[in-house]
């Protein structure tokens, strides 16, 4: 699909110069971070854990955390841990990746259970592996992963759409690499104005495009087009995303428009975290979705090239300290 062949011209109330990550993150992930500190991160300045009784608190690197490093994927290994005749352990994953070879001596691999590394992981606690993202939560040993999946201060995924982007980053980092490296228009304010114009709509069958990111009331939002079959027919959908958390996502709202010919279609919804995938959204119909009959015919002419208006704006949801409803707080 060729992506160059939609035109898209933005207006807006001014201008700026696509799961959850389990255990098998690579260490090498995080270092494409701009810096090692997110932007109103609290870390702690040490990185350190201090002991209050209880089981031993350590830091992640310590000698004993490195024990329980696998030496193949550097992941922190979890039952059942297996070692060579050697004593050197890896993770039961990588276990079925090595071809019963022991990665360190290249000894064929038995089924041996390293027991006693098994039991001192239960003994102990561990900060977050996003301790140096600000993090400040220790956990047992095994309650960790479960933790992680969902730390709030976890790296959000690229959300560019249209392509697989694998780099991951804190907020900050992502706008500016959304503008650098996928040339994304930015916009300030919380209005927006948007045309795209296709000789031959009919060519378009499945794509995907993210075309602005706006910056209003603090935060960063993305706006997506695409067009996809919904069963039989093919659609157009736009819909807005939240740059941050789905808890902070509700504190806002947005509206879409679309129309001509003396009709128009209007979407109000609350705009989806980054957290959920572009496709994700997608496939939840979460957005305003346009016929595209009825795109054709907000184009007016011969209904044979598409010429689609779609305005909106966002508001953030304000409670009255008098009556305790929420009103919307616009931006000016």
């Amino acid at each position: 699909m060729d992506f160059d062949n939609i035109e898209c011209v933005s207006s807006s109330d001014g201008l700026d110069e696509d799961e959850i990550h389990h255990h098998n993150l690579q260490h090498h992930h995080l270092h494409q971070f701009a810096s090692p500190k997110p932007h109103n991160a609290n870390n702690n300045s040490n990185g350190n854990a201090n002991v209050v009784g209880g089981p031993t608190v350590i830091a992640p690197a310590t000698s004993v955390h490195e024990l329980l490093e696998c030496p193949v994927c550097t992941n922190s290994m979890y039952p059942p841990i297996h070692q060579c005749h050697n004593g050197h352990t890896l993770c039961s994953t990588c276990k079925t990746r090595v071809q019963n070879r022991c990665p360190t001596c290249r000894q064929e691999l038995g089924d041996i259970r390293c027991l006693a590394l098994e039991k001192v992981a239960e003994s102990l606690e561990l900060p977050c592996k996003y301790y140096n993202l600000g993090c400040p939560e220790i956990f047992p040993y095994y309650s960790k992963l479960k933790h992680e999946a969902i730390c709030n201060f976890r790296p959000y995924n690229c959300p560019y759409a249209g392509s697989e982007c694998s780099v991951v980053g804190d907020i900050p980092f992502l706008v500016a690499h959304l503008r650098d490296d996928h040339k994304v228009d930015m916009h300030i304010g919380c209005t927006f104005n948007h045309r795209y114009v296709k000789s031959n709509p009919r060519e378009v069958e499945n794509a995907t495009w993210m075309l602005t990111v706006f910056h209003c009331f603090g935060q960063y939002f993305c706006l997506h087009f695409e067009a996809f079959q919904l069963g039989m027919a093919p659609v157009y959908m736009a819909f807005l995303r939240f740059m941050g958390d789905e808890a902070e996502a509700r504190n806002y709202s947005y509206s879409l428009e679309v129309g001509g010919n003396g009709r128009k279609l209007i979407w109000e919804g609350t705009p989806r975290s980054v957290r959920d995938s572009h496709r994700k959204v997608r496939d939840s119909h979460d957005g305003l979705i346009i016929q595209r009959n009825m795109a054709l015919f907000f184009s007016g002419g011969d209904r044979k090239e598409l010429k689609l208006r779609v305005t909106g704006r966002i508001w953030k949801e304000q409670q009255s300290p008098e009556t305790g409803v929420c009103i919307p707080n616009l931006c000016s």
